[in-house]
């Protein structure tokens, strides 16, 4: 452990250390630095005591850089490795990674001419005909799904005065990842979920317990301002469509109709051969509501989950800020989970 004026010393000869305690550690407070053999480095550490240790090792790939990602700044060299304690756990996962590499859907995508990204669009897929043909064919076959189980399609707005997103709660907790901007005076935003305009619409009608549950479908066009440097593929995007439904009921019809959706989720991924875990993700820090609302909507969840006999488990202080939702962790042919279902 070093302070600040140690820390300054000790690096005086490198001008990229000094740039980095100086900018990032306050006065007064201290920076921790390891040393192997010869080595030493800013770092929070631990390390491991000797290289010894180290009997797999692989450099991966090395790229130029800019010091602070600035253009004007020097060039740097990033050098990227990895390491394990055995020969035979560095060859699994250099196969492991030549295996995603081959399975990597932008590499299939570009290979079948099936989507592609330009630098026009960031984070917005142009889809060839044949990439359009099989999204259009797998919108059928949802659009077929709710229409059996008793979902009526809505279309909506892509745009919406910022009263909603106020309303909503989205201004105020999900702005930074939403399109903003003005028009003759009064503010909007692009529809980063559906929610708010299913609400909108049940609203404006008059309903009898009679007329419950109530099934909305939409496909429409979402907006979500995700950073640059989190784009990946059709993974993360900014411009996307989800087959997303919305249900008014009673709070007695909660545990049946989620058992339905939850049929619903099994059905469509088991059509495609993929395996799911389900987790329970409870009320963040931040959040709308009073805690007894949150009470019994997680009550009302984790009751479903019993009732319907499938495993689960508990992914506290994950919710959203309006509400505990039940996530689908979908594993890909490499057993990786990735998050793709929301109740």
């Amino acid at each position: 452990m070093l302070t600040k004026e140690q820390a300054l010393t000790l690096f005086k000869h490198n001008p990229f250390k000094i740039a980095t305690i100086s900018g990032k550690i306050k006065d007064g407070k201290s920076v921790t630095a390891y040393r192997c053999g010869d080595l030493i480095d800013l770092c929070t550490g631990p390390h491991i005591p000797s290289t010894q240790l180290i009997k797999g090792f692989k450099v991966m790939k090395n790229s130029g850089t800019n010091w602070l990602g600035k253009v004007t700044n020097d060039s740097l060299q990033r050098i990227y490795a990895i390491s394990f304690p055995s020969q035979k756990q560095l060859d699994e996962y250099v196969h492991f990674r030549e295996e995603a590499e081959r399975r990597d859907h932008r590499t299939i995508g570009q290979a079948q001419n099936l989507f592609t990204h330009f630098g026009l669009a960031p984070g917005c897929a142009f889809w060839y005909p044949a990439g359009a043909h099989i999204y259009n064919k797998l919108m059928d076959m949802c659009r077929e799904q709710y229409r059996t189980r008793g979902y009526q399609e809505v279309i909506t707005p892509n745009i919406f005065n910022l009263k909603l997103w106020k309303q909503s709660g989205h201004y105020e907790n999900y702005k930074e990842n939403m399109f903003l901007f003005k028009s003759e005076g009064a503010g909007f935003g692009l529809k980063s979920m559906n929610c708010p305009s299913h609400c909108v619409m049940f609203e404006h009608g008059v309903h009898s317990y009679r007329d419950l549950p109530l099934r909305y479908a939409d496909f429409g066009v979402l907006h979500r301002d995700e950073i640059s440097g989190a784009l990946c593929g059709l993974i993360r995007v900014r411009r996307f469509q989800q087959d997303d439904g919305h249900i008014f009921c009673t709070p007695e019809q909660i545990s049946s109709e989620i058992e339905n959706v939850l049929d619903f989720l099994t059905h469509v991924y088991a059509t495609f051969g993929f395996t799911f875990q389900l987790q329970l993700s409870t009320r963040p820090e931040n959040r709308l509501g009073s805690d007894d609302l949150w009470d019994k909507a997680e009550a009302a969840l984790e009751e479903a989950l019993n009732a319907s006999g499938m495993p689960w488990t508990f992914n506290h202080g994950d919710g959203a800020f309006y509400g505990p939702k039940i996530d689908c962790q979908v594993y890909d042919a490499l057993k990786r989970p990735n998050q793709c279902g929301t109740i």
